[in-house]
């Protein structure tokens, strides 16, 4: 993939820096969220892409393991500027959260426990269901190009619901999406193949942590591998992090991961910055460091591997539609982890209120989202004072 130079003239390194400096320190709820307000910012506002582009990118970061949404910033900052793009974009989005995480933690190895957010998060939490249902809306118009692709999308959301993991339900989609055209062609597109090499470099990844004491070194080592081996949202990091640092390494209790974990779901930004503070309660300030950049490392490594191959996949009438179902095969996922989370998140008529304001005022009057979170955030901490 390169970038696009007609609209890189347009984009300075600074601006490119300063606006996902400002998402990453108002991106709240998670990457699907984080993905909506990217493509609220970047496709509807600046119109530094297309919605076809902007949903290319997004099924490639689905389709590699690590954070989807850096990775959507990772791709967008080599889309519009190259590999300078690519770790500034990726970089700036990651520093507000990181920072801010890391100085919670700082304050809860001083004084064991964390600040009162509970109200704050019943606000906030209405809004970035509306924020996510707003993304789902407009890249399903996008996204959905037929019947077919439709009802591949409504398999996929089914099967979701039914347990199925969510790497297994996008190449269930992306076979389902090319069966149509397997007919006309019996040869292998030389783009397929290479979709395996991040795969393989999971494994790899996977298998090269040893045992070792605690360090930077070791920190390092266990949060990559954690950063090369998950798919799936943010929630799933949850289930690595107990089984490695909690049951199999007891470098945590049970009530520090949780403790992390809230953190991670009250601060903007990637959900993945969770690192950042277990790092910093196990090792200090550089087992933070370390362990904030184990975690993100893998992500720049796939996308700078398998950025290159979208251009060539559009190229491929067979491959192309590959793409097309593993897209409208996150758009399920994306909708049935929006009524999921509305169910926990709407649980009374003040939350019922903020879903359906914001969900007006962004699909209707397309108000920034950022000004409703801001807005959700002051009446939540001033309702459960």
């Amino acid at each position: 993939m390169e970038p696009d130079a007609s609209s890189a003239a347009r984009v300075s390194l600074r601006e490119l820096a300063l606006v996902f400096l400002k998402l990453g320190s108002i991106a709240f709820g998670g990457p699907a969220a984080h993905i909506a307000m990217m493509e609220d910012e970047f496709v509807t506002r600046r119109r530094w892409l297309t919605h076809e582009q902007f949903l290319d990118r997004m099924g490639a970061a689905n389709l590699i393991p690590g954070p989807s949404s850096t990775e959507m910033a990772i791709f967008i900052g080599y889309e519009k500027l190259g590999w300078p793009g690519l770790l500034v974009a990726g970089c700036s989005f990651i520093l507000p959260a990181a920072l801010l995480v890391g100085a919670i933690a700082a304050a809860y190895v001083r004084y064991g426990s964390l600040p009162q957010v509970s109200g704050v998060l019943y606000a906030l939490k209405p809004v970035v269901i509306a924020v996510v249902v707003q993304a789902f809306w407009k890249l399903a118009r996008s996204g959905v190009k037929s019947k077919w692709l439709a009802a591949i999308g409504l398999l996929a959301a089914v099967l979701y619901g039914m347990g199925v993991h969510e790497v297994l339900i996008l190449a269930i989609a992306a076979v389902l999406a090319v069966a149509p055209l397997l007919y006309r062609y019996f040869n292998r597109s030389p783009a397929l193949p290479a979709l395996a090499g991040p795969l393989w470099l999971t494994s790899f990844l996977a298998a090269g942590v040893i045992r070792v004491p605690v360090s930077s070194v070791r920190l390092f080592l266990a949060f990559a591998k954690i950063g090369a081996v998950l798919f799936g949202s943010g929630y799933v990091l949850l289930v690595f992090l107990r089984s490695d640092l909690v049951n199999r390494l007891h470098w945590l209790t049970e009530q520090q991961l949780l403790d992390s974990v809230a953190v991670g779901q009250v601060t903007p930004g990637p959900v993945f910055t969770t690192a950042t503070f277990i790092g910093y309660i196990i090792g200090g300030l550089p087992g933070a460091l370390a362990a904030t950049v184990g975690i993100f490392a893998p992500g720049f490594v796939f996308v700078a591997l398998s950025g290159f191959l979208i251009p060539r996949i559009r190229r491929s009438p067979v491959a192309g539609a590959m793409l097309d179902g593993v897209v409208v095969g996150s758009l399920a996922l994306m909708g049935v982890v929006a009524w999921q989370l509305g169910r926990a998140a709407i649980v009374d008529l003040p939350t019922l209120v903020i879903a359906a304001a914001s969900a007006v005022l962004l699909l209707r009057f397309r108000v920034n989202s950022a000004w409703l979170i801001v807005a959700a955030g002051a009446f939540g901490w001033w309702y459960r004072r």
